[in-house]
């Protein structure tokens, strides 16, 4: 299938880089991500040239970027989580403010104020 040695095969299972179950007559059973990785030393080995121990590094390598992007992912979601809500927040008290401030400017009309004096009136109520 891979066009390999089995004993090729038997080798990077010896040296921890393939894992692939074993049925009850010893027989290798690989699993899709097994394939996968198998073609992904094939390819490193014998395309590009790379020996066994820069495999294992890369693998290893591999391994840690997924890691470590999963948890920037994590933490993505809970800054646009925590942004939504502040937004969320600022929107409400920017509501409550300007219906204070429609309430002030509606009170202050019907007392005869005048637009010139509402302004001052809130720059005194906001002090």
């Amino acid at each position: 299938m891979f066009a390999v040695h089995q004993q090729t095969i038997r080798l990077y299972e010896k040296e921890g880089l393939i894992s692939p179950k074993r049925s009850e007559g010893n027989t290798r059973l690989f699993a899709e991500e097994d394939i996968e990785r198998l073609e992904e030393i094939i390819h490193l080995t014998h395309n590009i040239g790379i020996n066994l121990a820069g495999v294992e590094m890369i693998l290893k390598l591999q391994k840690q970027i997924k890691k470590l992007q999963k948890e920037m992912n994590i933490a993505f979601a809970a800054t646009q989580k925590e942004f939504e809500h502040d937004l969320l927040e600022t929107n409400l008290a920017l509501k409550n403010q300007a219906e204070k401030l429609g309430k002030i400017r509606r009170s202050r009309k019907k007392d005869g104020a005048q637009p010139a004096q509402i302004s001052e009136n809130l720059e005194q109520d906001d002090a």
